[in-house]
């Protein structure tokens, strides 16, 4: 069955719907769907995307394509609103660079089906529906009446206070009152009738995007609350010119970003109302529109010489405020499907556990910010009650297939239901697939489940009966049959999470190669969990449910608790006996607990191994010398070279030995720090002029690793990594800027390296370039280099989320290395040609990450001198969906899962060679 998956869109929350359509692509049963990308831009073109764009980390890396965007002096990243009005054929050659142009009416022809991953509105509002209504194309989830009521939060609002079912109060504030209302007044008038604290939305968008919560009666915190629902933003001379010129871009970049700023186009409105839009630019606008953010920068330098304050307003912002009462109390999420049998039922509702912060966009998608408890720590009775309530209210919306509802149990133990979704977020541990797995389905077998049951709704809504009769009829053939074939696949062990600073990326990454395997044909993944310490690996196989927990914290809480003689949670019990119906045809197995497992039992149980870890263990050849012992094949390199490239410093030296360029570095010991703290930072201070880089040397993946300025950034530095405690000191923890839940790791020496810079070349640039190897015709390694991708950091250095996380970082792939084509192939060629160096040196086997700085020298256009200098080795690359190492195997030709296949066999056959050799 053809199935088109529609994503991206106009809405604020298109980076989650294209990160969401992704896991979609991926998950669908390869031996059930062949999945057609639909990518709608936010101009709602349809676009057939070339696939290897589905694997970029944001929409931006993409499209605009490069040629497309107008020359930019601070090379910002946009969307496409931000090139301004552009006729169809002008669109047409920018889609022509990713995909082709689909037209409505060709649709039909693609698909059997539309599995719909788009958010907000536009996606989950009715008008995408309606469309497919229009040509008779089933699709996933609430038709279009349901969907329309569903974004509209003041229209839900009334009707829960018509039926009488318990809300928080509200009122609504329209544009046009609050540009003519005393504020003052209003505020008095909404503090006495809600009281405080105040919560304010924007009635048409979800993701909490456009959310404030008033704890004071404060009037400016007030007019803000409001004008982030509205999105606007009013600014003022002397906010303005506080910013230095750095400072400027980056708020610009905030303010202009879809997720938690205004967004673009924007009007500029200042006091006597005259609106003000630069000319000069080169950008396409229209008058009184600003659509670039390097326009709004030199817009709103124009604006404050003549003005004390300006008023930017996008022109696709709300012309609503919803204001609510704060509910204070405990915070949950519940999906609810429909069963074979068209009913609604509830899966187990997950407790969302912050501190004082919002449940924001960023809570909602970065994994570790919130923790999420499945189900809900409450009575037995009390969650019957909050499932009860969620199919009711999924019952009276007229909802189909599937909706996430959220709500609050107040401290007086009223429970309130708001903000239904009809399109939930897709991101692998998100809401829609965590609690699912509490019944038993993977991502790919609740698809499948998702799927049938929409043909199923289609079919009873009148959309052509007898056709989707046929094909309900044919995928229950294909599902019964795919049940029969479960055991004829390879198994692999995937081994994720661990325990050092970058586990709960581990998780991200085996969760990642899981999904991708069990959707294939060839693999039945088995994900196993490992934890412990250097002295004992303990090993856990995992079923579903525990592996889609949010983190490798709550993974590991999960079996502990299972150790500790705790059964199934008597709620759990409850819902699959109630889901039987579907788990029996779709699971394929009863869920089970955690279940603890020694190396030998592991080796006879799977067939191979695909070590999804970071950092130590997993980079450092201890788990690889004990799948050696059992036979056991597996990915990346060997004992030896994994010893040595998990250690920077080891790595670096060898590296200078053979010819290639490093920083200058040396290793910082505590027990010189110990000795006389002063003498140390004096020595390094001596060896390093500030500003220089300090990170552990046997870490990976930027975590903590920082730009050292100063003696009092050296001394934190040194006292957060030598503490002997686990928590983290507030002090020099604040000195380091260190992000909400930063990890930092205790260590005994730390590695100190020069800062690398231009140093007066005409080109600089920061990349990291991935590679695979293989077996060639006479039995020697054979190596492919990928083009590397360009790594744009938005502050001193790449952060974990910046390499990692869906929609984070700016990855360009391939690298920028010089504007003529020719020339940045010339450039590529030598980068290629270093990192292969690398390899070599090293011995990688498998695959592998290097980072490096490029500087290119010379002052003529073309051919200057190009210098490589490594920073560090990744013997186990991030695999998360969007890491930057899927774009550039992408662009070789490689599907992620063709990747991982290519990675496991090569695993497979060194296997056969080290045996062949033994027996010679």
């Amino acid at each position: 069955m053809k199935i088109g998956i529609f994503f991206g869109g106009p809405s604020r929350e298109r980076e989650i719907s294209f990160a969401g359509g992704r896991t979609v692509y991926d998950n669908l049963d390869k031996a059930l769907f062949q999945a057609v990308p639909i990518f709608v831009d936010s101009r709602g073109n349809f676009i057939l995307l070339d696939w290897h764009y589905i694997y970029k980390g944001t929409i931006r890396d993409f499209y605009p394509p490069v040629a497309a965007l107008p020359a930019s002096e601070h090379q910002l990243q946009v969307y496409m609103e931000s090139l301004g009005a552009l006729g169809t054929a002008e669109q047409d050659a920018i889609i022509a660079e990713v995909g082709r142009r689909v037209l409505p009416h060709e649709l039909p022809e693609l698909m059997d089906f539309a599995f719909l991953a788009l958010h907000g509105p536009g996606g989950e509002d009715g008008a995408i529906q309606g469309l497919l209504e229009w040509y008779g194309i089933p699709y996933s989830g609430s038709g279009i009446l349901a969907s329309a009521f569903g974004i509209d939060k003041i229209a839900q609002k009334k009707l829960l206070k018509a039926l009488g079912k318990p809300t928080p109060d509200f009122r609504t504030i329209t544009a046009e009152e609050w540009d003519t209302a005393d504020r003052g007044a209003l505020l008095n008038y909404l503090t006495r009738e809600l009281g405080l604290p105040l919560v304010f939305k924007a009635p048409r968008q979800g993701s909490s995007i456009g959310i404030s919560i008033l704890r004071e009666p404060t009037p400016a915190q007030f007019a803000a609350a409001v004008e982030r629902s509205l999105f606007r933003k009013t600014v003022t001379r002397d906010d303005w010119h506080r910013l230095g010129a750095q400072d400027k871009i980056v708020w610009v970049q905030h303010l202009t970003d879809i997720r938690e700023g205004i967004g673009l186009p924007v009007t500029l409105s200042i006091s006597d109302e005259q609106l003000v839009a630069d000319h000069t630019t080169g950008m396409r606008q229209e008058p009184g529109l600003i659509y670039h953010p390097e326009a709004l920068l030199q817009a709103l330098d124009l604006a404050f010489g003549a003005t004390g304050s300006v008023l930017l307003t996008n022109v696709d912002g709300e012309a609503q405020v919803l204001v609510e009462s704060f509910v204070a109390g405990r915070e949950f999420s519940c999906i609810v499907v429909e069963d074979p049998d068209g009913n609604p039922l509830a899966l187990p509702p997950t407790e969302i556990v912050k501190g004082e912060e919002m449940f924001d966009y960023r809570s909602k998608y970065l994994p570790g910010l919130a923790r999420k408890i499945t189900p809900i720590d409450l009575p037995e009775a009390e969650i019957q009650r909050i499932r009860e309530a969620c199919e009711e209210m999924f019952r009276t919306f007229g909802f189909q297939v599937y909706a996430r509802l959220d709500g609050f149990l107040s401290k007086d133990n009223q429970l309130f239901l708001n903000d239904p979704n009809t399109t939930s977020g897709m991101l692998p541990a998100s809401f829609f697939f965590h609690q699912a797995a509490e019944i038993g389905l993977n991502p790919s077998q609740f698809l499948t489940y998702l799927i049938r049951t929409s043909l199923a709704a289609r079919r009873r809504a009148g959309m052509k009966p007898v056709q989707l009769g046929t094909l309900v009829q044919q995928l229950d053939a294909a599902v019964a049959a795919r049940q029969q074939h479960e055991q004829e696949r390879t198994k692999v062990a995937v081994i994720m999470g661990g325990y050092s600073s970058e586990r709960h990326i581990s998780v991200e990454s085996g969760r990642n190669i899981y999904e991708k395997l069990s959707s294939s044909i060839k693999y039945e993944p088995v994900p196993v969990f490992l934890t412990g310490n250097s002295q004992e690996f303990r090993l856990y196989v995992l079923p579903i449910n525990v592996m889609l927990k949010d983190n490798a914290d709550d993974i590991r809480e999960k079996i502990e608790h299972a150790e500790a003689g705790h059964g199934l949670h008597p709620v759990l019990e409850r819902i699959r006996r109630e889901a039987s119906a579907i788990t029996s045809t779709y699971a394929g197995q009863p869920t089970a607990q955690p279940r603890r497992i020694s190396f030998e039992e592991l080796a006879q149980e799977v067939d191979e191994v695909f070590i999804a870890l970071h950092g130590r263990p997993g980079e450092d050849g201890a788990l690889q010398q004990e799948l050696e012992k059992l036979g056991l094949p597996y990915n990346g390199s060997g004992v030896e070279s994994s010893s040595i490239t998990i250690n920077k410093f080891e790595t670096n030296r060898r590296l200078r030995e053979a010819g290639l360029r490093v920083a200058e570095h040396r290793m910082a010991a505590r027990l010189e720090w110990q000795a006389d703290a002063e003498s140390f930072y004096r020595s390094l201070e001596t060896q390093f002029p500030y500003p220089f880089i300090a990170k552990p040397a046997d870490d990976g993946c930027s975590s903590a690793v920082k730009k050292i300025k100063n003696r009092a950034e050296l001394a934190a530095f040194s006292q957060l990594i030598f503490r002997r405690q686990e928590e983290l000191m507030p002090e020099p923890a604040t000195v380091l800027n260190l992000g909400f839940k930063e990890e930092f790791p205790q260590k005994d020496a730390f590695l100190v390296e020069t800062l690398i810079s231009r140093d007066g070349a005409r080109h600089f640039l920061e990349v990291t370039g991935g590679l695979l190897t293989h077996w060639q015709a006479d039995g020697t390694l054979g190596i492919e280099v990928f083009e590397a991708s360009e790594a744009l950091a938005t502050g001193e250095v790449l952060s974990l989320e910046e390499k990692f996380l869906a929609g984070e970082g700016q990855n360009i792939t391939p690298a920028r290395y010089a504007p003529e084509s020719a020339e940045r192939q010339r450039i590529s060629d030598e980068v290629k040609a270093e990192l292969k160096r690398v390899a070599e040196v090293l011995n990688i086997q498998g695959y592998a990450r290097i980072d490096a700085f490029v500087r290119v020298r010379g002052e003529a256009e073309f051919g200057g001198a190009v210098e490589v200098i490594i920073i560090e080795v990744n013997s186990l690359p991030g695999m998360t969906p969007a890491t930057c190492i899927f774009h550039q195997t992408a662009l070789s030709g490689y599907t992620p899962y063709d990747f991982i296949d290519r990675i496991l066999e090569f695993g497979k056959e060194r296997n056969e060679k080290l045996s062949l050799g033994a027996r010679s």
